[in-house]
């Protein structure tokens, strides 16, 4: 019934060729116009699964109560000292919040007016009392400079102090020094380094001398467009470009879950791009070398992307969007649409060469291998469409195109490529097979059937026992660029435990509740802290406002004289002045300090004198040092200042802009958890994630949502291999009715699966996101060549001594190499996910080809 609906169809086509050419570019024009208009791109690796997850009910719960703390922007600005971190961290703010059209809100993470002025009630009161202790016994220090504020006045004290020889300052002083070579050193060096006041006078253990601080934006998203970050990157990126050069101490770098995402589709579309271009050549090639006509070879390529123009239409209409995953249909369906046309115009150039007319030989095609094709594009659609009623939507969305597009890839092949073949028809030639390979190669699974079979029991029980290596990769970032530097920055973040993106939050009804909550998860072994609203009230703040009074008492006058800009002095002048103490005090056995360290000095600034007087402008170079030594201290002098205005604080004085980060406007209490270790690996992860789940399972975070949706997935998979071998297996039950033939086309399959499993041990390629929808794909690819090889001796069952030779047995090679060429371009992708993926088909390809041929052709033997 098939054979004689396809001939009755081909002589139609026959009949109106150019029609049906006319018809396939319109729907094409079309098809173009509607998806230009309607297909965008989902970005948002959430969207990926479904939105009904527990896991996936609780992230819409946070992120409706905390809306500013979703899909963020996060820039990590760094530098030797903390005034010049917290400096340019505060210009990045500044401008951020004034393009109010492009930010929705924007904060420094620990830095704002109130931790500005309470700052001091937030340390330990044993690290508040030390820091006392420090300030006071720098205040003459404070108090003199304030009146002398310029390089001959820093000049002053040292000398002063080393020809007085004061032994119970010799720490301080020791400290001054060194900070003070270590800036002549870099001046020397011609590196951009400043002195750090803040460091010096308040001591590097103190939580306030960050030399990390993040600014955290909440962009606005127009998701109307193929990027929705576009505009507020685009700015984010010119603006750290410009602060980068005007402060080259301070490295800036954009992370965060929307930096994540931009940076993602831009690797991805790129990369799929390139993999297209690559992937079409390939193929190009690999159908040159099978049909060797340049006719053919045009009407297949037309047939191929007419049919990829209207899957792209087909998706715009059914899904109207492509995700992170989906949108390798291109690259897929140019490996495994462009098999249809393959299967045909081989068998038509073999009916050309034994005389027949074009019309006979395109009817015979039809009828020889129209059947085959049409089942081998149902076995390929059931692998994709497994993945349809699983929980991974990215996946089950790829399977819904592809599956779809290799029955639009059949339509065209068996409408317009007839028509095409009959308008490019030409005079019957002898067709030259590109094999060339001797009858031993043919005949050798015959001749070897026994040792084959005992090699594949082998490789299976050996595969078997790699098995037990398979792991599931659940971190996103992992499936992303390595060399991106968003990934770059946010796998550092998540080697700190305070700053770690990879926090999970819970949700509480009242303060209480989020207090017991958080005192269960600080039990933990896996978390370094559980936060609460409660957190932000300083603990013995009688004590610590009284240490700040004492200091208020003797500091303010110093500190309230100090200029912003330091005056110029005669830094040369000074220096010399500078080395002959330091000369005089190395040959003074009571000096408090060591000779090494006055020697160097001594040294460097003679060195620095020497390079600066032969300068084209010396005085440009002493005053560079000038402002290299006192550039900093206005500021940290000001935040001092700052801090002794604390005040007692109570919940109830928290200021809005950080009470909305802990209490919701509905009256929602967050609990935030930190991790102790670092999440880039992979044990610490799932530990983490399941130590906190175990404890309270209604909580959220990225660590989460990758653990979580890491399981989903691996249960998609399951889903989906075990549907689509229980489909394949009653289908070729339905086609051959024959329990033996299924299991003679299914052992092979399995066996493919199997191994290829293995190679991802062996060769480190874990499963992941992206990877895992291979081997259900593979189980509907792998039936393909046993289909077409029955359909061929079903149509001439005399020719089988001839069959290895036959286009049938030719289709069969120039398929699999026009799916592995196209497949291979994948694996060189920089998206790791779809490289992974890329890298496994190619593998599962060539692996399914062998194992069914040889098993085949052994049984037959």
């Amino acid at each position: 019934m098939i054979d004689h609906a396809l001939s009755r169809f081909s002589r139609l086509i026959l009949r109106y060729p150019w029609q049906v050419l006319l018809l396939f570019l319109i729907l094409c024009a079309l098809s173009i116009g509607y998806t230009s208009r309607h297909l965008g791109i989902q970005n948002n690796t959430a969207q990926l699964l479904d939105q009904d997850l527990p896991f996936q009910k609780v992230r819409l719960e946070l992120e409706r109560a905390f809306p500013q703390d979703a899909s963020t922007l996060i820039v990590v600005v760094e530098s030797e000292t903390p005034e010049q971190t917290a400096l340019a961290a505060d210009v990045i703010n500044r401008r951020l919040a004034a393009e109010s059209s492009l930010f929705e809100s924007t904060y420094i993470a620990g830095d704002d007016a109130f931790f500005r002025r309470q700052g001091f009630l937030y340390l330990d009161t044993e690290q508040l009392e030390a820091l006392s202790g420090k300030l006071i016994e720098a205040q003459p220090f404070i108090g003199y400079l304030s009146q002398h504020f310029h390089f001959a006045g820093l000049v002053d004290i040292v000398v002063h102090a080393l020809e007085n020889r004061e032994t119970d300052s010799a720490a301080t002083l020791d400290t001054l020094l060194a900070a003070i070579d270590q800036t002549v050193v870099a001046a020397n060096q011609g590196r951009s380094h400043l002195l750090s006041w803040q460091q010096l006078l308040t001591g590097t253990g103190q939580t306030q001398n960050r030399t990390r601080r993040l600014v955290i934006a909440k962009p606005y998203l127009d998701f109307d467009q193929l990027m929705p970050a576009e505009q507020p990157m685009r700015y984010l990126r010119e603006l750290v470009a410009e602060m980068s050069a005007l402060h080259p101490g301070v490295k800036m770098a954009i992370t965060g879950e929307v930096a994540l995402e931009h940076e993602e589709m831009e690797t991805v579309n790129h990369d799929m791009l390139i993999s297209g271009i690559i992937s079409f050549v390939l193929v190009c090639g690999a159908l040159w070398l099978g049909l060797r006509s340049a006719r053919l070879l045009l009407a297949t390529l037309i047939v191929l992307i007419i049919g990829l123009l209207l899957t792209a239409g087909f998706a715009a209409v059914a899904i109207g969007h492509l995700n992170l995953i989906s949108v390798a249909f291109a690259v897929l369906y140019i490996g495994l649409g462009v098999d249809f046309a393959t299967h045909l115009c081989l068998h038509y150039q073999e009916c050309r060469s034994q005389n027949m007319t074009a019309d006979d030989a395109i009817i015979d095609s039809m009828t020889a291998v129209g059947p085959s094709l049409l089942q081998c594009a149902l076995t390929t659609a059931i692998g994709f469409f497994a993945f349809i009623p699983t929980d991974f939507k990215g996946v089950a969305e790829l399977g819904i195109i592809s599956g779809a597009g290799m029955f639009i890839g059949l339509a065209v092949s068996l409408s317009l490529l007839p028509a095409l073949l009959k308008i490019l028809s030409s005079r019957a030639r002898p067709v030259r097979h590109s094999a060339g390979l001797p009858p031993r190669f043919y005949s050798f699974p015959f001749r070897r059937a026994l040792a084959i079979r005992i090699a594949a029991v082998s490789l299976a029980f050996i595969a078997t026992l790699s098995l037990g290596g398979v792991s599931f990769d659940s971190a996103s970032i992992n499936l992303r660029d390595p060399h991106s530097p968003s990934v770059i920055a946010f796998k550092r973040l998540l080697e700190n435990q305070a700053e770690s993106p990879f926090a999970i939050s819970a949700l509480a009804d009242n303060l209480d509740q989020a207090n017991r909550l958080a005192e269960r998860f600080a039990a933990l072994p896996s978390v370094h802290q559980a936060i609460t609203f409660s957190d932000l009230l300083p603990m013995d703040q009688a004590r610590k406002l009284e240490i700040i009074d004492n200091l208020n008492l003797m500091m303010p006058t110093q500190l309230s004289h100090f200029a912003d800009v330091h005056q110029a002095s005669d830094v040369r002048a000074a220096l010399l002045t500078l080395q002959r103490a330091l000369q005089k005090s190395a040959t003074n056995a009571a000096a408090p300090l060591s000779e090494s360290r006055i020697n160097a000095l001594h040294t460097h600034i003679a060195e620095f004198i020497q390079r600066a007087d032969s300068a084209p402008r010396p005085d440009a170079v002493y005053k560079n040092l000038e402002d290299r030594l006192l550039t900093l201290l206005p500021h940290t002098l000001s935040l001092l200042r700052d801090s002794f205005a604390a005040s007692p604080v109570t919940l109830d004085g928290i200021p809005d802009s950080l009470r909305r980060h802990w209490v919701s406007g509905e009256g929602k209490y967050r609990v935030l958890v930190t991790p102790a270790e670092d999440l880039n690996h992979r044990e610490h992860l799932q530990q983490f994630v399941n130590q906190v789940m175990d404890t309270h399972a209604s909580v959220f975070g990225l660590p989460i949502g990758d653990v979580t949706s890491g399981q989903a997935v691996v249960d998609a998979f399951i889903q989906a291999f075990s549907s689509a071998l229980i489909l394949i297996v009653l289908l070729l039950l339905l086609m051959t009715r024959s329990v033996k033939s299924t299991l003679l086309v299914v052992a092979p399959l399995l066996l493919a699966a199997l191994l290829t499993g293995a190679c991802n041990v062996w060769l480190n390629n874990p499963f992941n996101f992206a990877n895992i929808i291979v081997l259900p794909l593979l189980l509907g690819m792998g039936v393909d060549s046993g289909i077409h090889i029955v359909q061929r001796l079903r149509h001439r069952p005399n020719d089988i001594d001839n069959l290895l030779h036959s286009s049938s047995a030719r289709g069969v090679f120039f398929s699999a190499l026009t799916t592995l060429c196209s497949f291979t371009s994948l694996a060189f992708n920089n998206h790791q996910g779809t490289a992974s993926m890329g890298l496994l088909l190619s593998i599962g390809i060539v692996l399914t080809i062998i194992c069914s041929q040889c098993c085949r052709q052994c049984e037959q033997g």
